[in-house]
Formats: C-alpha cells, structure tokens, sequence
C-alpha cells in the first residue's frame, strides 16, 4: 500500500488518495511559493486551527479555482512548537476533515500555507525574514488569530503588563509581546516609504480591529516618548488612508483533534495522526477537524488593495454592517442557545452539547428561545438571512455528533455573558411598542436555572463544581443556604442577583420580570427533578 504520509511527496500516490475520498491541491503548490516568497500578499500571525481549518482553506480554494496566485505565511509569536511540530514535518500541508452533522465527513488537503516563521526576535534569520516581508511592497494585510488576550497590555488592575512595560523601556529591537512584534514590524513598513497596509484581527471578540489600534498605538506613543522612534510612525499608525484596523467577526468551530477523527483517518493508512500537545498546552495534530457552518465577516478597508477573497465566500462590507452581524449572532442567534444549553445541561448532567440536542425539552427550549424571543427583535444586517444563519444552528452546528463541545466549558464566566446574550433582547422588548417584555418565557426560565445552578447541585440532588466565573464566590453566597425542598424561602433572596444590571444590562424587577424569575427559581427547588419538570411546565 503506497504510503499515506503528509508531506510534498503525497502528490505521486494520488489515486491512492483519491481513492479514499482525499481531495488534493489542483494547483502547482511550487509556483504558489516562489510568487509568493517573491511578492506576498498576505501574513497571517496565529498558527492556530481555526487559521488552517478555515481561512487558509477559503485561500486554497481559491487557489484550486484558479481564482489568486499566491499563498499566505502564517508566523507564530506565542506557542512556536505549533510551527516546529505541526507545520514543518509536514512542508507546511494541513490535512483538514469537515464534520457534517449527518455524521459525513469531507478530507482536503490545504497546501495555501506555503512558508511558516517563529515571530521570535532571538532567532534573528526567522525575525529578518519577518522584516523582509514587511517590507515588500506587495504585502496587502496580516491578519491574527491570537485570541483577544493576544491584544491585551494590561492586567487586571489596569497596570501594563511587565513584558510590556519592558517592551516600551528597551524599544524596538527586540520587543516580547506579541502587539510589541507587530508594532516593530510595522516600523519596518514605515521606513520603506509609509507604505499602506491593513491589520486584521480574526479574533471572536467585538470590535477586534480596534484592540488591534489601541495596542499598537500604545507601543508607538511610548516608544516615541522614549526616544526609539520618530513622531511621524505615530502619525502614519493613526492615518487610517495607510494602516488600517478593520472589523470582521468570525464564526467557526475548530475544536482539538477529535478521536473519533482520528481513527477513521488511521483506517484510511492516514499515518500523521499523532495527537500533538505543546509545552504551553496547545493541542494540534497534523490534521483540523471542524464543522461545516462558517462564516467571516470584513470591513473592506484595505488602503493597498487585498486578495478576491470573495471568491472563498468571505464577506465583505462597511463597519456598521460587521457590528450588526456580531450582534445577531451573539445576542439572538446562536450564544444565548449556547448559555442556555450550557445551564440546564450542568443541571441535568450532559457532558456534551449535541447529546443536549437529543433531549426533547432541551432542544424545545433553545428552539423556543432563538425563534419565539429572539427573532422579534434580531437587527438584521442584510448580508447575511437571521433566519438561515438560525437554522443552521439548530439543525446542523448544535447537534453535530463530532463537535463534543461541553456544557461545563460554555458554562465559564456566565455572568459577563449575560448582559449581552439576554439583557440585549430583555431591554429590546422593554423599549418596543408591540412587544411586552412580561411576555418573555423562556429568557426567564433560563434565567431561574441559572441561578439553580449557583446551588451547585444537579436536578438529582447531587453537588457538582460549577465552571469558572470571576463572580462565583459572590453569587453563590445569596444561594448558599438554600436547599432542595424548601418550600419557604428569604424575602428578596435573589434580588441581589436580578437587580443587578451588571449582569444583566437591567434592573429585572423594575420591568416585571423579577419575581416572575423567582416563582420559576422556587418550581425548580422543590424536588429532585424539579428543574426537568419545570421545564416540562413551561414548554409543553
């Protein structure tokens, strides 16, 4: 049997490949990197799986279209062994397996990542490399998928962080921080001749350009304090006509390799399978597993053009419209079901969301809470249909069996998601002229399940740990006394909660729904099972 191995050689077995359903590159991956390697486009900085299982695969699409030339570097400035384990054993090649909820599964090899750089300053051939790309011309965007502590300068206090305050002090040369690295880079560009180039965070957090901006403008502005730069690279950092921070919002999920994954690709004579786990804890193999559903989202402000990626189903359009996507999204279509989900399946002990989805009052719950509540009131943005954008979250994304997503992860800092995936709708109704927010049943009853959560006792009567939540000690404190089966309880016990408009975005009690909240609380504390029958009450 030929072998089954990633890497450059795969391409002369590949009817063996094709016979077990693998599509391979259709173009000449060496021309893809010389164009490249001499005039890049595209810089890509988090070597992560939703960079490979998504936006580098809409590339090599395009790319097996014929539809663009070149490829994307993606360089790496936190966990480098993602680059010398899961990139560079394989020449760059990812495999990736979309999991489609019908339980089919589709193989691609994505050759688009044509080189990959460790953005580290100590190892100066990798770090010139980095600068030399900054310096082309041609180079369009870097884009990130650093997750939003990637952006992030201070701690919790609000104080810089130590490598960061360290950055600022010794300049440019070799700064630690990621945003340290790309504020040097851009630098680079900026002695070139201020050349225009757009920085685009990929990142799942609102506003994500701006945090880019804020950061590498704070490294600009102290490093022109102390005397390692020129005040005109602060001016070219906030002239929006040459570097841009665009907006985009990302939906994806690419979860750690799958098991499941794993051993259908072993009985294919897949031979790369190892799981691989790095010192800081990532885990990536040279395989992505992700589902089907995507979208990507891109305020189309590049001021040196960009790649058609219109052409890999990315959208493209003005600010405002991002803004609205995200907040479809996050505040009707698809996290408040998540929460929901989340809550009640800590209650009822679902160790994973699509078992959740097998469940008749559960599946009816998130149902009735993204159609009855949230559609009433979702802003549509036009370039993508809520009511597409929903169904694809009930009937394909949440119940897909190889997306083992866990209620006790979604179930982490409830409280700051709160106010976005329920006050918004909550304060939508209270302010409109057609819609009565004493009306809303199933906000409510998630509500009251979640404070039965802060118990930290399932529906069995049985304690569990609840997830982490900045919160949780204080919260718990209001609930800490009472006990299943109690039948009178404390005047206000939960007004400390429902009042609170941290959490909520709302007074609860000051718009009717506070002690509708607390008669629902008391049904799901009267009993082991309470919390299903409660359910059971409400959505037959």
């Amino acid at each position: 049997m030929a072998e089954r191995k990633l890497n450059m050689k795969l391409i002369n077995y590949e009817a063996s490949w094709q016979e077990k359903g693998y599509e391979l590159p259709k173009y000449d991956r060496e021309n893809v990197k010389k164009a490249t390697k001499e005039n890049p486009t595209w810089l890509h900085f988090g070597a992560g799986n939703i960079f490979r299982g998504f936006v580098a695969a809409g590339l090599n699409n395009m790319l097996n279209e014929g539809s663009y030339d070149r490829g994307v570097i993606v360089s790496e400035g936190f966990d480098y062994e993602i680059i010398e384990k899961a990139y560079k054993p394989y020449d760059d090649l990812s495999l990736l397996v979309i999991l489609k909820a019908d339980g089919n599964i589709e193989k691609k090899v994505i050759g688009s990542v044509v080189e990959s750089i460790v953005a580290d300053t100590q190892r100066e051939q990798e770090w010139e490399r980095l600068k030399e790309i900054y310096r082309k011309p041609s180079l369009q965007m870097v884009s990130f998928t650093i997750t939003e502590k990637g952006y992030s300068l201070v701690d919790s206090n609000g104080e810089y962080l130590a490598i960061v305050a360290k950055d600022f002090a010794e300049g440019c040369e070799k700064p630690v921080h990621i945003m340290g690295k790309t504020t040097a880079l851009l630098y680079e560009r900026y002695k070139q001749g201020e050349l225009p180039i757009a920085l685009v965070s990929m990142d799942n957090c609102s506003h994500n350009g701006d945090k880019v901006f804020e950061a590498v403008e704070a490294y600009a502005q102290n490093w022109v304090k102390n005397g390692f730069v020129e005040e005109g690279f602060l001016n070219y950092v906030r002239d929006k006509n040459k570097v841009a921070f665009p907006w985009s919002m990302i939906d994806k999920i690419t979860p750690r390799p799958d098991d499941k994954v794993r051993k259908v690709l072993e009985e294919d004579g897949f031979e790369d399978t190892d799981l691989i786990i790095t010192s800081k804890n990532t885990y990536t193999a040279a395989f992505v597993n992700a589902e089907e559903t995507e979208y990507l989202v891109i305020e189309d402000t590049f001021p040196n053009g960009r790649p058609p990626f219109e052409k890999a189903g990315f959208i493209f359009t003005d600010r405002e419209t991002v803004d609205k996507v995200e907040k479809m999204k996050v505040c009707t279509c698809l996290n408040p079901l998540h929460t929901a989900l989340a809550i009640f399946g800590c209650l009822l002990s679902y160790e994973t969301i699509w078992e959740e989805m097998k469940d008749p009052q559960l599946k009816e719950l998130v149902y009735r809470i993204g159609y009855d509540e949230g559609m009433p009131v979702v802003v549509n943005p036009g370039v993508i249909n809520p009511e597409e954008f929903i169904k694809a979250v009930l009937e394909l994304r949440l119940p897909n069996p190889f997306m083992p997503d866990a209620p006790q992860r979604i179930a982490t800092d409830t409280s700051q998601k709160l106010p976005i995936r329920f006050g918004e709708t909550i304060k939508a109704y209270h302010a409109s002229d057609n819609l009565k927010v004493t009306d809303l049943t199933f906000i409510p009853l998630t509500i009251a399940g979640w404070c039965r959560y802060l118990m930290g006792i399932d529906d069995q009567g049985n304690p569990f740990t609840p997830s982490p939540d900045p919160l949780l000690e204080e919260l718990q404190g209001y609930v800490k006394d009472v006990k299943l089966g109690d039948t009178e309880l404390k005047a206000d016990l939960l007004k400390p909660i429902l009042s609170n408009e941290k959490i909520f975005a709302v007074n609860l009690y000051e718009i009717g729904l506070g002690s509708k909240i607390e008669g629902m609380f008391k049904e799901m504390i009267a009993s082991s099972g309470a919390v299903r029958e409660t359910l059971k009450k409400y959505l037959q």
